[in-house]
């Protein structure tokens, strides 16, 4: 089957939603993989070019990935199995919808944007809160953990985004399944790719 590989704003809302990626590298005839939140940074047409993040200076993927720099990035998002309980139409077979992306990178740590790479970071995720945390709130804390941390940015050198979420169905059968959906999250996704046709059905309700 061929997923829907959306576009590229479908792409950095699945990012900046899910930032949380497994890195996967290999080294030494082994894999290793952790899980590290990142952000995507864009070309002037708003198209992915790389990613930054930060990790454990005493990572073993920082020695590896200085030998050989290509990784991936696998980036999950909202996903669930799909009944065919709420489904009208006959013998509807049960499937699972999700979002998903792999980015294959060349990585290139950048230890002089440590600091700042952390501060993006954290802005990020603090926005829209009542009292942002910020990085000054931490003190001299931050000046004792940074010789711990060094930053990297992930070029992209291939994408492979998979959005399966309903748009193979009928408009009918994707509004059964949402019925069943808790708002948010899936039910958002399923609507954001389907969103002419389930209005098409309800203008001819």
């Amino acid at each position: 089957m061929k997923f829907d590989p959306g576009t590229d704003a479908d792409l950095l809302k699945l990012i900046a939603e899910h930032p949380l990626a497994w890195l996967v590298s290999r080294g030494a005839g082994r894999f290793e993989a952790t899980p590290l939140p990142m952000l995507a940074e864009t070309d002037a047409e708003g198209a992915l070019v790389s990613l930054l993040g930060h990790c454990s200076r005493f990572n073993a993927q920082v020695a590896d990935l200085r030998a050989d720099p290509s990784a991936l990035l696998l980036f999950t998002g909202p996903q669930a199995y799909m009944s065919p309980e709420p489904v009208r139409q006959p013998r509807w077979v049960p499937t699972w919808n999700f979002a998903v992306a792999v980015i294959a990178v060349e990585v290139e740590f950048v230890e002089e944007e440590t600091l700042a790479a952390i501060d993006s970071l954290t802005n990020a995720m603090e926005t829209g809160r009542a009292r942002p945390w910020t990085l000054a709130d931490a003190g001299e804390r931050v000046a004792a953990l940074l010789p711990r941390i060094i930053a990297f940015r992930a070029h992209v050198r291939g994408i492979d985004a998979r959005f399966k979420l309903g748009q193979e169905e009928s408009a009918a059968t994707v509004s059964d399944l949402l019925s069943a959906l808790p708002e948010g999250g899936l039910a958002d996704w399923m609507r954001r790719m389907n969103a002419d046709r389930l209005a098409s059905l309800e203008t001819a309700k």
